[in-house]
């Protein structure tokens, strides 16, 4: 596992940046989908999934691949300027990878309602009640200026959830040190086509088809 650390003009990120050890691996591919790209309608459209799995997602796989490669070579001549210069490319398209691979599985066409068992109880605890937490990561989520993500993360050191955004497709492990539970994806094409710019409508029919199952099943493994 490959640590790298990029200087934000504030503070140099500790950034997990690689998926693997660069020099013998095999490369990222496309995770296929767990239902078909219209199983989601009329909440998001089948265009709109097609589109952002099969373009979007499958060109942060194939700029990572690319990325990564140029970064092994950087590390056989030991290339320091041309590591550097390759770092803000692999936190992009690696966030970008990592991101969408878990917002598939948080989605799912028998989702919705609420959460069940520990993350229930966690949600209550850390928030108040259901009702309070989704208001905030939905208010979260709408307050990104731009691109990015609104996520529910868990707090290791402190035993708790936290609600957060990170921009682009910074990762929120590697940028924020939460682990990764719930993720919103905001950027336009997540919504654009059905919703226009009406990011709230998008948010507020997103929640119809999050899949609490796999959120929890995050959760309890994270707490192991």
């Amino acid at each position: 596992l490959l640590t790298i650390h990029i200087s934000t003009g504030r503070s140099n990120t500790k950034l997990i940046a690689a998926l693997g050890c660069l020099a013998s691996r095999q490369k990222h591919s496309l995770p296929d989908l767990p239902y078909d790209y219209g199983a989601l309608e009329p909440h998001i459209s089948a265009e709109i999934m097609q589109l952002h799995h099969s373009k979007h997602h499958a060109a942060y796989v194939n700029n990572l691949n690319v990325t990564e490669e140029k970064y092994k070579e950087a590390l056989a001549k030991g290339d320091v300027t041309a590591q550097v210069s390759l770092q803000p490319a692999l936190k992009f398209n690696g966030g970008g990878h990592i991101n969408h691979t878990i917002f598939w599985t948080n989605l799912s066409p028998n989702g919705g309602g609420e959460p069940q068992g520990e993350l229930m109880e966690a949600i209550k605890r850390d928030f108040g009640s259901f009702g309070n937490f989704k208001e905030k990561l939905t208010a979260v989520s709408v307050g990104v200026q731009g691109s990015g993500w609104g996520w529910l993360g868990f707090n290791q050191g402190q035993g708790c959830l936290q609600v957060t955004a990170c921009y682009n497709q910074d990762p929120l492990q590697g940028t924020t040190g939460l682990i990764p539970l719930l993720g919103i994806d905001v950027w336009e094409h997540a919504y654009y086509l059905q919703y226009k710019n009406v990011r709230p409508d998008y948010l507020k029919a997103i929640w119809n088809v999050i899949n609490w199952e796999n959120v929890s099943a995050r959760y309890t493994a994270c707490k192991k």
